[in-house]
């Protein structure tokens, strides 16, 4: 079904299958044709390649997967859009749709089971208000997969591809720097949506990492990094030691044991900073 990013056809499915839109669930459906065709081609789908599909709305960046890659599976939480996806994906046979919450599914599983000798991609335009939640599980989760390429608020994709230790970064700068490189593709205006969003947006790609560039345990490595940033106007001894619940005493020592200054702040330490601070612990 070629005409799905036509505003016509849209509202006519749509009315067909009594659907109306869900500002809880951040329901905004592309229009702009020229942008899931783009994404689907970056995203690394092709003849061998399985992808996951987070919330495929009716199905716009749905048709441009299915039309590139071995197999698609698609999760979608609203069950009110499974007729409509039925209708919209009916011409192909290589789509699964699950009925489910991405931050309940094991993905590791469904991998195994659905894209047996594949290899593995994500692509997907995310709801806002969950994109961090999302981008993490994916991430922490340590799937199986080459790339994430997904569409998030623009702010959300120049936080998230910043470069560790500038004035940009942020929480989920170092988080994503920890499994993947990340970079932003291109720019979307808020008028390729229906109903128009009211900030713009940007596709991003992360290549998953085999193995994180420096050499400490997760947990602390995160926790580290939770507390540096949980109060980023302070310097970070004062940070750490609100954030770890550690005596100034003690931040004091850790740092000039992982030879981090005392008075720099979260967003000018490198990753390998991060990993010296959690390895002191």
């Amino acid at each position: 079904m070629n005409k799905l990013s036509d505003i016509g056809t849209i509202k006519s499915i749509l009315s067909r299958h009594g659907f109306t839109f869900s500002k809880s669930l951040g329901q905004n459906f592309l229009i702009n044709p020229t942008v899931c065709p783009r994404m689907a081609e970056l995203s690394g789908a092709g003849q061998g390649v399985g992808v996951i599909e987070i919330g495929p709305g009716i199905g716009v960046l749905t048709n441009e997967l299915c039309g590139l890659a071995e197999k698609v599976v698609a999760i979608e939480l609203d069950k009110r859009l499974l007729p409509v996806l039925e209708e919209t994906l009916g011409e192909y046979d290589n789509i699964k749709v699950i009925n489910a919450d991405v931050m309940e599914l094991d993905l590791n599983s469904l991998i195994a089971e659905e894209f047996k000798g594949m290899e593995v991609v994500v692509c997907a335009n995310l709801p806002y208000y969950i994109t961090s939640p999302i981008l993490m599980k994916l991430l922490e989760d340590k799937l199986p997969v080459r790339a994430i390429t997904v569409m998030v608020q623009k702010e959300a994709a120049q936080r998230i591809c910043a470069k560790v230790g500038s004035r940009a970064c942020g929480a989920v700068t170092v988080a994503v720097n920890y499994y993947a490189e990340s970079q932003l593709l291109f720019h979307v205006s808020a008028g390729s949506f229906m109903p128009a969003p009211k900030v713009d947006s940007a596709v991003i790609r992360l290549d998953v990492l085999s193995q994180p560039p420096v050499e400490c345990d997760d947990k602390r490595f995160f926790a580290v990094v939770k507390a540096a940033f949980s109060q980023r106007r302070k310097v970070i001894s004062n940070s750490l030691s609100a954030g770890l619940s550690m005596s100034k005493e003690q931040t004091l020592d850790l740092l000039e044991r992982a030879g981090v200054p005392a008075n720099a702040r979260a967003e000018q330490l490198s990753l390998r900073q991060f990993a010296d601070i959690a390895n002191q612990l």
